[in-house]
């Protein structure tokens, strides 16, 4: 690998997962990974395999159906993990990865592990070498990296590199460094680590956003010799989240000047789309200013800037939108077009489909199209989300009927319908609330015999226009503390209300009979 080659190593699918309410199902996180194989990210960390059967399921899936990108599994240095991500990565084959990781700062030596430093060394060592009986590609971490003293973290990187490891991963875990220090300790492990030099192995980092820095020290890294950096697309993650995929990529293309010859292999006409379906299948909505994927980015409103731009697009812009994928929308589809028109319209869009979800989807089409003169790429792309994140339908929503005003007490009436074997129930019921919304959601409780507490409500138009697709998404806490993310779209907000409220309703009902495994917090 060229010395002055980037990788980019994107665990949105498993750091990005950890933030609360940001939970996805096997084809949501298959729909993500193949974007990020359109993407040309260098490695897709799917997930942590041994902390439950849906997570092995999902990177042994990934790794066996997306192409090209290096498939990465999550392991603690203990034989299970490392034999459960070497199982979960093998259809991958050559492109197979385990990531194995171990606590190294004193504050996690001695309050979370109770061991020694010998004792950290030896089961860096073994686990080390335990996943080289599965792949030739090991990434080690030393969690806490940032706040391990300096001379145990060149030992315990040497003693990697020797073991077989070649990537090691620098994590500043909880996002206490700041750019010249971690920019600093960077650079001691390169001079000090032979195989950092000579390019045997290569120095990751993997940067939290607690101090609102983590893009600053990823970039300070990678001048200082870093060359992997691990993010996550719209910087989500635990807590404040990791540093954006999309920030690290277009600074490294944007500021040439600066950063010289380094390059990376991301296709960057793909972020833009990237985010959404992130957005979309996360339920984690991109704030509008956020740089680079914001709906703001490239939104100008001062009449000199305007003026500015219409005279030479430089003078207030330093990047073209259209090389981050803005301003790429075809021309719309209407209730007239057939079905081979929206399959290849979905094809072009980038979304894998087999005949029965184009046929899925294009009945959604069909019900749009009836309900608005035209159908933008956007509509589109919410339908797909809408229909790759169904969970087995408990409850569908039959009927809605709501009345509000200022003059009378907002009702909804719902009719709800459950598959029983091999008839189907029917339950109505009605209710009264601070609104329309209100009262479609407690009627909703009342039928599912749940008793769900709105967490977060948010809408957006979806497409352009007065008819605009509404897409709600909803978060809500069923009493057990955990985060349930709901969505559904409609050109009707109330009926998009209840379809977001419902599809919580039937994740959490599906998540009770699963009762997966307890997570276990990662660096």
């Amino acid at each position: 690998m060229s010395t002055n080659r980037v990788v980019i190593f994107d665990t949105t699918l498993r750091d990005g997962e950890q933030c609360p309410g940001a939970s996805m199902n096997l084809r949501e996180k298959l729909a993500v990974a193949r974007q990020l194989g359109h993407l040309k990210v260098d490695v897709i960390e799917a997930g942590f395999p041994v902390i439950s059967e849906g997570d092995f399921t999902a990177v042994q899936t990934i790794a066996r159906q997306v192409k090209g990108p290096q498939i990465a599994g999550l392991a603690r240095c203990v034989p299970k993990d490392i034999d459960a991500a070497g199982a979960a990565v093998k259809p991958a084959g050559k492109r197979g990865r385990i990531h194995v990781f171990l606590a190294t700062s004193k504050i996690h030596r001695e309050h979370k592990l109770g061991k020694a430093q010998d004792a950290i060394l030896r089961l860096a060592v073994e686990g080390v070498k335990r996943a080289r009986k599965y792949v030739k590609d090991i990434e080690f971490s030393p969690e806490d990296a940032s706040r391990t003293e300096p001379d145990f973290l060149v030992e315990i990187c040497r003693a990697a590199v020797q073991a077989g490891a070649t990537t090691v991963n620098i994590p500043d875990t909880v996002g206490w460094a700041v750019p010249n220090q971690f920019g600093g300790l960077i650079a001691h492990l390169h001079d000090s680590v032979e195989e950092f030099q000579s390019g045997k192995a290569v120095i990751s980092v993997h940067c939290h956003n607690d101090l609102g820095l983590a893009v600053a020290n990823s970039l300070a890294a990678v001048q200082a010799g870093a060359r992997q950096v691990e993010c996550t697309v719209n910087g989500i993650g635990e807590r404040a989240g990791n540093a954006a995929m999309e920030e690290v990529v277009m600074a490294l293309k944007t500021r040439k000047d600066f950063f010289g010859r380094l390059t990376c292999g991301v296709k960057t006409n793909e972020i833009v789309k990237a985010s959404r379906i992130v957005s979309g299948m996360s339920g984690l909505n991109v704030q509008r200013s956020k740089a680079i994927v914001g709906e703001n980015a490239f939104a100008h409103s001062s009449g000199i800037h305007q003026d500015g731009i219409l005279k030479k697009r430089e003078t207030y812009e330093i990047m073209d939108p259209r090389d981050v994928g803005w301003g790429q929308t075809e021309l719309p589809l209407t209730k007239h077009s057939g079905r081979a028109a929206v399959a290849a319209r979905l094809k072009h869009l980038g979304f894998k489909m087999d005949d029965a979800d184009v046929t899925a989807i294009f009945a959604h089409f069909k019900e749009i199209g009836d309900k608005k003169k035209f159908v933008y790429d956007d509509d589109l792309v919410a339908l797909v989300e809408g229909h790759i994140a169904e969970v087995p339908e408990t409850w569908s929503l039959d009927y809605l009927n709501v009345t509000s005003g200022n003059q009378t007490v907002p009702t909804a009436t719902v009719r709800l319908t459950k598959q029983a074997r091999r008839k189907t129930d029917i339950a109505e019921d009605a209710g009264i609330g601070d609104g329309p919304v209100d009262a479609a959601l407690k009627a909703i409780d009342r039928i599912t015999e749940t008793r769900g507490r709105l967490m977060d409500y948010s809408l957006r138009a979806v497409s352009q226009g007065k008819d605009a697709l509404g897409e709600v998404t909803v978060k809500v806490d069923f009493g057990d503390g955990k985060l349930v993310a709901g969505r559904g779209a409609s050109t009707d907000i109330f009926e998009a209300s209840a379809r977001a409220y419902l599809n919580a309703v039937n994740r959490h009902l599906n998540n009770s009979k699963a009762q997966p495994r307890k997570r276990r917090r990662q660096p």
